[in-house]
């Protein structure tokens, strides 16, 4: 699909609905605002509280890498012609012939924030600075209203705004997830104990403490302590990193096994009942938490470097294993109390910092969708059921008027592991907008993986549903 770009979005009056709202403008919803901005149709808008883009800043290690292919950027796996890929950028920079001869599958994780921000800076309707406070509906006008705060440089209110749409997309994100043992040292200002997501913020005192922990056996965690050890002088490295995995495992990335981050692996998984997926995605967490294993040969490799001379590292390294309780000693240290999940023993660590590799959990929608409440429809588990095109089922006085709420990174319960998958962005995109417009607005592939999950053959592409518009007839001239 190739088109022109709209270069300025139409005058829009202040009360007149928006076709859609755009809640948080991250890699998912920027890829859904680059796909709906050369629909001229469709009027959409997106708010952020965030002064600008930024894509885990604390995490953009020097040398560290995206764990998918540069072809899952925000667009090319719906529509490889628009002007907002990857490819396009690098050409915007004149870098397309340095990135050619470079030979790079996997791009460093400081790149793909600088194509984000490129596509960011680009595209018209995104509004940083703008924090929603709430979500309605208008039973009055069959639309859904936000209510939104904008902000001043320094992040202060500055005025107060109002806009109605028919469609809205939940954007939100994931939040650093600190656990409950931890919390209260992690939430005191003075003392060493921070989230990854701000290590780079904090890495000058971490390479500078005496002994640092790392806890979490993640991508994160490994990149994390990869750049300490490599930071700390050989024999005085003086390095704990311990996970609740039973190994520091490489990350599922046989050909087949990726088939799981397919479009096809997402319906099948959508399609099976409530426990049958909750069993699935907690036994899946290699397919998504492990390892790449070029990381876990890098901190192999320079482990072995430090042994040249004889001797071993001053490292440990410690899968299976939980922290119980944690607390001060005295003003500058932090004890750890420590259960090995196999051996059911415990001990105390003390440490100088420690760094919380602990990953991300997807922000809750109550607090935003309190005001929608009553018409929300929920699972078992009291977790929002979301249909097959990410849409939340609400009630049909609100569905019934066309007006929807979609969702994107809150569906891993009913859509499986590739739900925070950068792979599945531009394709959940993609199914959003066709599902907005009514009509295949993007031509989907009907199959994209080899292995066919269950013993039902006919797995087929979502329904696109007719558009809420009404149709328009063309008036036929005399004599046809």
């Amino acid at each position: 699909m190739s088109t022109t770009p709209r270069p300025h979005p139409p005058h829009h009056e202040p009360d007149a609905p928006r076709d859609l709202v755009g809640i948080g403008i991250g890699p998912f919803n920027l890829s859904l605002a680059a796909l709906a901005q050369p629909l001229a149709a469709i009027d959409a808008v997106f708010y952020d509280q965030r002064p600008s883009f930024a894509w885990h800043p604390g995490l953009l290690i020097e040398g560290s890498r995206v764990q998918v292919p540069f072809l899952a950027d925000l667009v090319t796996l719906a529509d490889p012609a628009s002007e907002w890929t990857f490819l396009n950028h690098l050409k915007a920079r004149d870098r397309l012939f340095p990135f050619y001869f470079a030979e790079r599958f996997h791009v460093q994780r400081a790149e793909y924030d600088a194509y984000c921000r490129w596509v960011a800076d680009s595209l018209p309707g995104l509004h940083f600075g703008h924090q929603v406070d709430a979500v309605r509906w208008n039973p009055e006008r069959d639309l859904f209203e936000v209510d939104f705060t904008q902000l001043d440089a320094d992040g202060e209110a500055e005025a107060l705004g109002r806009t109605y749409t028919r469609n809205i997309v939940l954007g939100i994100g994931t939040e650093p997830y600190v656990p409950d043992p931890l919390r209260p040292l992690a939430e005191a200002p003075s003392v060493p104990v921070v989230h990854a997501a701000d290590y780079l913020a904090h890495r000058e005192a971490l390479i500078g403490a005496e002994h640092v922990t790392v806890i979490g056996s993640g991508q994160s965690g490994a990149e994390i302590f990869l750049d300490l050890l490599r930071a700390r002088p050989a024999a005085r490295e003086k390095l704990h990193w311990l996970g609740r995995t039973e190994a520091f495992a490489p990350m599922e990335y046989s050909k087949l096994g990726l088939e799981h981050f397919t479009p096809d692996y997402t319906r099948y998984f959508h399609a099976l009942p409530e426990g049958v997926r909750d069993r699935l995605v907690a036994g899946q967490w290699q397919l998504h938490k492990g390892i790449g294993a070029d990381t876990v040969a890098a901190i192999h490799d320079e482990l072995y470097r430090r042994t040249l001379h004889g001797g071993w590292p001053d490292v440990v390294l410690t899968p299976g294993v939980r922290v119980r309780t944690a607390g001060r000693i005295a003003t500058t240290k932090v004890e750890l109390h420590l259960e090995h999940l196999q051996q059911d023993t415990r001990s105390r660590l003390t440490t100088d910092a420690v760094v919380l590799a602990t990953g991300y959990r997807e922000r809750p929608l109550d607090r935003l969708l309190a005001g929608l409440d009553p018409y929300l429809r929920r699972d078992k588990r009291e977790r929002p059921r979301v249909d097959e095109q990410f849409r939340l089922a609400l009630d049909p006085s609100v569905t019934g008027s066309g007006c929807h709420i979609y969702v994107q990174n809150a569906e891993r319960h009913s859509h499986g592991v590739g739900a925070p998958d950068l792979g599945l962005a531009a394709w959940r995109s993609a199914t959003i907008l066709n599902s907005l417009t009514g009509k295949k607005t993007y031509r989907l592939p009907s199959r994209t993986a080899f292995t066919t999950f269950g013993l039902d053959q006919s797995q087929q592409p979502p329904r696109i549903p007719q558009a809420r518009q009404a149709q328009v007839l063309t008036p036929l001239a005399d004599g046809r």
